[in-house]
């Protein structure tokens, strides 16, 4: 697959005014958020003669309710109606909101304010399943990893510079009017970019809707539960959202009362956990090389553990006594090692999250992804409200700031733990990934001509012991791999073939009833619409040279009528883990390999033989004879 610059989707107009729209939105939503908690932290009580803790609490329920009791709607009308046109509609709303809040600001009015709030959350929870839902539409596969960094990327840096801004903003003389031309122009800039979004099409126009929001909401929940790896991804990403909402809520304190730092630390502290999103999100296009890798998950998971564990030692013995700036701040070593583990704690969250977004983007049916993603933006919405009452809890008991770093940190690994045991895909691709990345360089062609959805047997020439876990790395779906019941049996690795869901098989004279079971096996694999891969030598070459193909591949695929993707390795032959004599002698770590994949053959009229040439011709890395697949295939449509 060929890998995109993920700077150049900025240019297209696939990406780019989508891009600018969802920006201006999220920044305008902080902004007025940030600005009206500093607004009624300082006057709340002359307005209200309410007390002003439970005036900024209020704000944060009002503008989080609308996820609880809007997301559903919001998806079914994502997938019903175009997804541009809704996008302006919304756009047009923000506009009428900022000028709603101008008003209120104007007449110094609490309600009016808090409808202006409230309706801002209306905006963002109809734009949320949009937002992730337009994506495939819009970009190619190699593009929607990128497409996820950007958008994930931007996110948090509109959330910083929306909460700095606002809240610089409102301290001014005229900080009221300020705030509201701000906002006025944020929307109006976000309403001329929504024009220039292309069409995105409904997959749904018979969809029948629900207005009874509490009923859909249930439904959508219900339902995504028995789309196990969908209800698990969405359980991962609303776990990042309680890590970070634990963690962004409590660090201007931490920072004032235990780091010793004032105002300007506070905001180099945020500054460089949105710095480390960013950083991490772009790096999941390159680490993955353009392709979703969900072996970065549990990579992202271990981080976020790590350094939130060395947060907590490192600030054992730190009291405030004054508030420091910056420059005398870092001057300390020990919180250079804080500021290090902030910025990588958000590097490791952008590996944790990115993944886990397309993960819901690719696996979901485009029918019914915008209320996949409205399902997601309902359960982030209650694991944040979690993450807060928690704090509450564990503040009540005594428990301190580093405490409940160290607290979150040990639930998110028992979390991934549970998460990854569930569902081992995620953790069996990181084991692949970071294999296959330490002692070999891949080079694949031809990842599209294995379909998305249904079906299919891959086959491959057999050079190394490492030969399917470069297949298994380099594919987006995972296959179920055919092997040799005495590697199969292998202690330990057995666990991890287990998990993999592998195949064991054995020849008829060794084992006629485990063969007989690896078949049906196989058949209800297929008929399950899963990748079967299967290596047709049945066994390793001696020499480099293929072996022969065994005539059970026929067989296989001709009894499910699925179609047969050939493939083939180079560069594995003469590596340790193949049977070379000389391995060890020309070992050279990040060796160059690749895997490449031939278009589908239909099994009817195929022979071993006419495989067996199409799969030398890939090993060599020579594009197959498309003249010849044509007149297989043809021979069985006739």
């Amino acid at each position: 697959m060929k890998k995109t610059n993920q700077f150049a989707l900025l240019k297209k107009r696939r990406f780019a005014p989508f891009f600018i729209t969802q920006f201006l939105g999220a920044f305008n939503d902080n902004l007025y958020k940030n600005a009206l908690l500093i607004l009624l932290a300082v006057t709340g009580y002359k307005l209200t003669h309410i007390n002003p803790n439970y005036l900024t609490n209020l704000t944060a329920v009002l503008f989080i309710l609308p996820f609880f009791l809007f997301s559903a709607t919001a998806g079914q009308l994502a997938d019903k109606y175009e997804k541009n046109r809704i996008i302006h509609y919304v756009k047009i709303l923000e506009v009428l909101i900022a000028v709603c809040a101008t008003i209120a600001f104007h007449l110094t009015n609490i309600y009016l304010l808090y409808i202006a709030l409230f309706l801002l959350g209306v905006h963002s929870t109809v734009f949320g399943p949009i937002k992730y839902a337009i994506l495939p539409q819009h970009l190619k596969k190699n593009e929607l990893i990128a497409g996820n960094a950007w958008v994930e990327a931007s996110t948090f840096c509109a959330i910083l510079l929306g909460t700095l801004v606002g809240g610089v903003l409102i301290a001014q003389t005229h900080g009221v009017l300020l705030i509201s031309i701000l906002m006025l122009t944020l929307a109006i800039m976000g309403l001329i970019a929504s024009y220039a979004i292309p069409r995105a099409p409904s997959f749904n126009k018979t969809l029948k809707m629900n207005w009874n929001p509490f009923t859909e909401t249930y439904n959508n929940l219900k339902g995504i539960q028995k789309e196990r790896p969908l209800f698990l991804a969405m359980l991962g990403i609303s776990w990042f959202w309680f890590y970070g909402a634990t963690f962004l809520t409590q660090l201007p304190v931490f920072t004032s009362q235990i780091l010793g730092g004032n105002v300007e630390v506070i905001t180099l502290l945020l500054t460089l956990f949105s710095i480390g999103i960013g950083i991490g999100s772009l790096l999941c296009d390159y680490l993955g090389e353009g392709k979703l890798e969900i072996g970065l998950v549990p990579l992202g998971s271990l981080g976020l553990t790590l350094f939130a564990i060395d947060i907590y030692w490192a600030t054992l013995d730190m009291h405030a006594i004054t508030q420091v700036g910056v420059f005398e701040f870092i001057s300390k070593l020990n919180h250079v090692r804080i500021l290090i583990d902030i910025l990588l704690l958000g590097v490791f969250g952008g590996f944790y999250t990115v993944p886990l977004y397309a993960f819901l983007q690719l696996r979901s049916k485009p029918e019914m992804r915008s209320r996949v993603i409205a399902s997601n933006n309902i359960l982030n919405a209650l694991f944040m409200v979690i993450s807060g009452l928690l704090a509450i809890i564990l503040f009540s008991v005594g428990v301190t700031i580093p405490e409940i770093f160290l607290v979150t940190a040990i639930l998110n690994a028992l979390i991934a733990g549970y998460i990854y045991r569930l569902l081992p895909e995620f953790l069996l691709r990181f084991i692949f990934w970071l294999l296959v990345h330490t002692f070999y360089r891949l080079r694949t062609r031809g990842l599209e001509n294995i379909p998305e959805t249904g079906p299919v047997i891959l086959i491959c020439n057999h050079v190394s012991y490492v030969d399917a876990l470069v297949i298994a790395a380099a594919c987006n779906r995972p296959p179920r791999f055919v092997m040799d019941y005495s590697i199969y049996n292998w202690p330990i690795l057995h666990l991890i073939f287990k998990a993999g869901h592998a195949i064991p098989i054995a020849p008829a004279h060794e084992n006629k009833a485990l063969l007989m079971h690896a078949y049906e096996q196989i058949a209800a694999a297929l008929a399950h619409g899963e990748v079967v891969c299967i290596f047709p030598e049945g066994r390793l070459t001696k020499t480099g040279r293929m072996n022969p193909f065994k005539p059970g591949i026929i067989k296989m695929a001709k009894d499910s009528n699925v179609p047969i993707i050939p493939m083939g390795t180079r560069g594995l032959w003469g590596s340790i883990f193949s049977r070379n004599k000389r391995r060890w002698k020309i070992f050279s770590p990040f060796r160059q390999i690749g895997l490449y994949i031939g278009p589908e053959v239909l099994p009817a009229h195929v022979t071993t033989d006419e495989l067996y040439a199409i799969v030398s011709e890939l090993k060599k890395g020579m594009h197959v004879d498309m003249e010849k697949i044509e007149a297989i295939n043809f021979a069985q449509l006739g």
